[in-house]
């Protein structure tokens, strides 16, 4: 999709087909997810139909295919022989990135399987495109997160007030600023050439409006490539890791693929993180457990249009 006030881009016409590129697959992959997802399914399943899709389609993972149900909000990902089912009745939020030669789109959609909470998804779906419709060069970020806002509690709803939007990068998920979905104070605004991805996180009215961090941690990425390690297994762990993944998030699933289910890399894994050459991202839970829903598209600014990259 194209909100367009002229045809001057700010991106060099390869980059911004690479981000094309990702967009129709994230977007595509996303749609067919819709169909694909049911009550009762494992979440795994889901995870490794989304990765599996985007390879075929000519992409590759920007980050591992989230599943977050419920009051989870974020990054969960399935670890190895996850056994964990789609609840009946759930709100089920499947958050998807593709990169292509490291240009990411990022893009999420939430499936309902709960006539309740249909509203709550319409909400968050409203406030997406609210922002959208004022994304321009030069406008405050404050704007673009106070519409977020005002469309979530139009529909009487609450917006997630730590969870953020986001600038991306080459191989970077998050990268320079930042756009809140709630109304505040900053002098930052939108950039000419920026890539951005918008995701209004929604939960209900008398929740309590934030997440905190819970105990799991199935998402990984390279910090630092330098600095002493114990052991040889550790050292080719990271030169795995930097060499399949770069800076990008990973699922501990894709590296008992390379592994096989050994224990090895569980220990180089183990090193690699108290080491900090690794971080973890702990799951995000709404924290009075209330259901979250959350739409995200990434969009490019160029210098007279917006094109919505995940369209």
């Amino acid at each position: 999709m194209l909100i367009s006030f002229s045809s001057h881009s700010s991106l060099s016409d390869d980059v911004l087909e690479k981000y094309i590129r990702a967009g129709r697959i994230a977007a595509k992959v996303r749609e067919k997810i819709k169909e694909v997802v049911e009550e009762g399914m494992p979440l795994i399943e889901i995870c490794e139909a989304a990765e599996g899709m985007i390879r075929e389609l000519g992409g590759e993972p920007a980050f591992p295919c989230n599943v977050s149900v419920n009051e989870v909000a974020a990054h969960y990902t399935s670890p190895p022989n996850d056994k964990r089912i789609i609840p009946e009745g759930s709100l089920v939020k499947v958050d998807i990135g593709v990169h292509i030669d490291g240009y990411i789109a990022d893009t999420a959609t939430t499936i309902c399987f709960n006539p309740e909470y249909e509203n709550i998804v319409y909400a968050a779906e409203k406030a997406l495109e609210s922002a959208i419709k004022v994304m321009r060069p030069g406008v405050m970020i404050s704007k673009v997160s106070s519409e977020i806002q005002a469309a979530i509690e139009q529909y009487g709803f609450k917006p997630i007030y730590n969870l953020c939007g986001h600038e991306v990068g080459r191989y970077q998920i998050h990268a320079g600023k930042s756009i809140p979905n709630v109304s505040h104070f900053s002098i930052e605004r939108i950039r000419l050439g920026g890539v951005y991805a918008i995701e209004p996180f929604v939960t209900l009215r008398n929740a309590a409006g934030k997440v905190e961090e819970g105990f799991e941690k199935h998402i990984f990425r390279l910090v630092k490539t330098k600095g002493s390690l114990k052991n040889a297994e550790a050292k080719n762990l990271l030169r795995v890791i930097e060499g399949n993944f770069k800076t990008l998030p990973f699922a501990e699933r894709w590296l008992s693929k390379i592994y096989g289910n050994n224990e090895v890399y569980k220990r180089a894994l183990s090193e690699l993180l108290s080491s900090k050459h690794i971080m973890a991202y702990p799951v995000f839970i709404e924290v009075s457990r209330k259901p979250v829903a959350q739409a995200e598209h990434t969009v490019y600014v160029g210098e007279k249009d917006i094109l919505v990259l995940t369209a």
